[in-house]
């Protein structure tokens, strides 16, 4: 497996779900819900009279919970969406990850020792899932989240069975 600093003469071909953006505004909801009930709790149980404390838990705070909620509830879903690609070729399993720091993966059908689907929780109520590929590699594991459930099936199926021709070509 390998990953380029530079990029690839194309980004890879698939986008994730769309079900990946409800994902990841409902993760954004909780969060969100979570930071507020604590802001909240501070709200309530810091004095009045407690100085700086209460600029900060009073003013600042809420408005902090407010400018992550819209950040994590409108725009990372959407930007999230729009970067993360993967595409399987003829000879690679090829990912970009990343909306900051990107990185462009690589990963040989010939490396490929094991395929795994992984369905979470919170993915089953999207009905999406995780394929894994584990490789022969110090790198370890590459994943190609939030995909369609039964696509993420048929594209483990697919690997699987491309890696052990190549292994037995091999042999």
């Amino acid at each position: 497996m390998s990953t380029a600093r530079q990029a690839p003469a194309r980004e890879p071909a698939w986008s994730l779900s769309r079900s990946a953006i409800g994902l990841w505004i409902a993760q954004g909801v909780v969060v969100t819900v979570v930071e507020a009930l604590a802001v909240a709790a501070l709200i309530v149980f810091v004095p009045s009279d407690a100085g700086l404390w209460t600029v900060l838990v009073r003013w600042v705070a809420p408005v902090g919970v407010l400018v992550t909620g819209v950040v994590d509830i409108g725009v990372r879903p959407r930007l999230r969406y729009r970067v993360h690609r993967w595409e399987v070729t003829e000879d690679a399993v090829y990912t970009l990850t990343g909306w900051l720091d990107r990185t462009w993966t690589l990963v040989p059908i010939s490396r490929i020792q094991t395929v795994d689907v992984n369905r979470g929780l919170v993915q089953q109520l999207f009905g999406l899932a995780t394929v894994a590929v584990l490789t022969a590699s110090s790198q370890g594991t590459v994943r190609i989240p939030h995909l369609e459930a039964d696509v993420a099936r048929r594209v483990a199926e697919d690997l699987a069975r491309r890696a052990e021709q190549v292994r037995d070509e091999a042999t």
